[in-house]
């Protein structure tokens, strides 16, 4: 018996010391990330200076921390030209090999920041050394952010570009290219495409299925699924939501529903999206109860609303603008043990700012900190755009406080509404801190805001203040010259190609 329990209290005493390594690990990674960010972040002169930097900080720079830097750049906007300097630098060791995930995340800062060249160079240098790190996923990356700029054409030209990259250049990638288009251009585009492409390629399910999720009327949906019959495709679950979805967006929730009796009469089982659809088609004829119902016939079906479908019950509730009801689902999801996240508290927002509650939303934003609930975009703009109606200040900075100290949120969005408010309310002081705070962040304030704040900072005879402003911002504004110059501009359409 003491043998048993001497063995017990080694065992737990093992197990505490393995937690407490895990969290001392932990812990000093996310220090290092930390570290190296903060690095990334400085304004360096040269590119030599950041990497010496990078060699004397001491901190080993593994794939898995790689992959937490980039990402973090990725969600604070931070300094493209410096990151991609990192990323060179980290990839040019020796036996070193970046991971797709790295490859991928480091194209998506590039291409939003628009330095296309730099996304080709980046690609043809990982085609010479790992050309397995480009996956159907960079296609999907780079194209989305081409698209998002440029035009079908030289999207499509784009897309070619990728067969000399590619290994495997097939019905995968081609199906990235529909799904680009789908979301950053028209039906009528990818449907062109898809017409003039699909003979070099074997259109297949998910082909379907990507240019089904994108029609926006039921003839449309009905005349692609019949060709997607005639070729033999079987269509599956995701097919189905797709034409259920385009019902219940037309309102013709009769049509939806006999979908729903054909699902089962094929054993296929419709799923959370699909009730998701038809809450959502209920609400837009003006049934948000007979919604809420689907909420329990669903779980009869044994499938169970996650957060999504939650939130569709609760957006009707709020276009009805019976908010009792909303926040007695909100309660019911977290008893259920599912997590509000930020569109659910978008819901609410909008309505707080349509109806210009200005106490409300600020409450709600305090409740959603509070429940480690970051807000997005949407939210902030929601909030900052209240704040200047209200010419409320120290919310406003409150907001921007958390921003920077949280990395939520667009700052360049924000903040022009926030220095307007600083401007108008004569707060000089104020403006000029948070305008250095978003430039410290790697972000370059808008020229309109720098305008506006110079104005006044030349009216106050604040000279030299205007003049370390100015400097600053000319980092911004400088040609890229890599290797040499840290910085880069924005490259035009016409360059991608």
């Amino acid at each position: 018996m003491l043998v048993v329990r001497r063995c017990s209290v080694v065992e737990a005493a093992s197990s505490n010391l393995v937690q407490r390594r895990r969290l001392l690990s932990c812990s000093k990674r996310n220090d290092d990330v930390e570290k190296v960010l903060s690095i990334i972040s400085r304004r360096w002169t040269t590119a030599e200076q950041l990497k010496e930097s990078l060699k004397s900080s001491g901190v080993f720079l593994s794939n898995e921390l790689i992959e937490q830097v980039l990402k973090r750049v990725r969600f604070s906007h931070g300094n493209p030209s410096q990151t991609l300097e990192f990323f060179r630098y980290t990839g040019g060791r020796r036996g070193f090999y970046h991971t797709p995930f790295s490859l991928d995340t480091m194209l998506y800062v590039l291409g939003r920041s628009r330095m296309f060249s730099h996304v080709w160079q980046l690609l043809a240098e990982a085609r010479r050394k790992d050309p397995s790190a480009i996956t159907v996923r960079t296609v999907m990356v780079v194209l989305g952010r081409v698209a998002k700029v440029c035009s079908v054409r030289q999207t499509v030209e784009s897309f070619r570009r990728f067969r000399k990259l590619v290994p495997d250049f097939d019905s995968n990638c081609f199906n990235a290219l529909l799904r680009t288009l789908c979301q950053e251009k028209s039906m009528t585009d990818a449907r062109n495409v898809y017409h003039s492409l699909k003979h070099g390629f074997r259109p297949n399910l998910q082909t379907f299925n990507i240019l089904l999720s994108g029609w926006k009327t039921p003839e449309d949906a009905e005349g692609f699924f019949k060709e997607m019959r005639e070729m033999g495709v079987t269509p599956d679950v995701v097919t189905y939501n797709s034409l259920v979805d385009v019902y219940c967006k037309g309102r013709e929730i009769e049509k939806a529903y006999k979908l729903l009796d054909e699902m089962r009469d094929r054993d296929l089982k419709p799923d959370v999206i699909t009730y998701t659809c038809i809450i959502g088609g209920l609400g837009l004829i003006g049934q948000p109860d007979k919604a809420r119902g689907v909420l329990k016939e669903m779980k009869e079906y044994g499938c169970y609303p996650d957060v999504a479908a939650y939130n569709a019950a609760i957006r009707n509730f709020c276009i009805a603008k019976r908010l009792g009801d909303a926040h007695a689902l909100v309660d019911e999801m977290v008893s259920k043990g599912l997590s509000p996240n930020a569109t659910t508290y978008n819901l609410f927002f909008r309505v707080f700012y349509w109806s210009n509650d200005l106490q409300s939303s600020w409450s709600l934003y305090k409740r959603m900190m509070l429940a480690g609930c970051l807000p997005n975009t949407q939210s902030c703009m929601f909030l900052i755009r209240l704040f200047r109606r209200h010419e409320n200040v120290d919310m406003a900075l409150r907001l921007w406080g958390d921003m920077v100290e949280k990395g939520f949120g667009s700052y360049t969005l924000v903040s022009d509404v926030l220095f307007d408010l600083l401007c108008d309310m004569g707060k000089l002081g104020e403006a000029e801190k948070c305008f250095l705070e978003m430039i410290e962040k790697g972000q370059k304030p808008s020229n309109v805001s720098f305008r506006r704040i110079k104005v006044l900072m030349e009216l106050a005879n604040r000279h030299e203040a205007l003049q370390s402003l100015t400097q600053k911002m000319a980092v911004f504004g400088r040609p890229l010259q890599v290797h040499q110059s840290m910085e880069s501009p924005t490259e035009t359409p016409d360059s991608l190609c």
